[in-house]
């Protein structure tokens, strides 16, 4: 994980904006992983926080670089937690590990 310019790339898959995330403010998430470099027709960003508590899904909308994106709002204390998946409910899960970002409070 490395932050640049208000942006948290926690590897060069995912990446999440503004970092750190802001409590009840909303964070922009950008997928590049496997689901989108092999083809899936949508992604979903499954989303969690402080340990998966009220996961929800959304759909990703797909840019014309490629990658996916959303916008979710910030409702946790510690973290926000994500996965992606496709139609087909494939999933990268980042090999079990999923990702997380934190939150601060403002």
């Amino acid at each position: 994980m490395f932050i640049y310019k208000g942006r948290n790339f926690l590897d060069q898959r995912v990446d999440v904006e503004p970092s750190p995330a802001t409590r009840n403010s909303s964070v922009k998430i950008r997928y590049d992983g496997l689901l989108a470099r092999n083809g899936a027709s949508a992604v979903y960003l499954h989303h969690g926080h402080d340990g998966w508590q009220n996961p929800a899904t959304v759909e990703m909308i797909r840019e014309t670089s490629g990658q996916f994106t959303a916008s979710i709002p910030v409702r946790g204390q510690r973290e926000i937690n994500l996965c992606f998946k496709d139609p087909a409910n494939n999933w990268d899960n980042n090999s079990g590990w999923n990702w997380a970002t934190d939150i601060h409070a403002q």
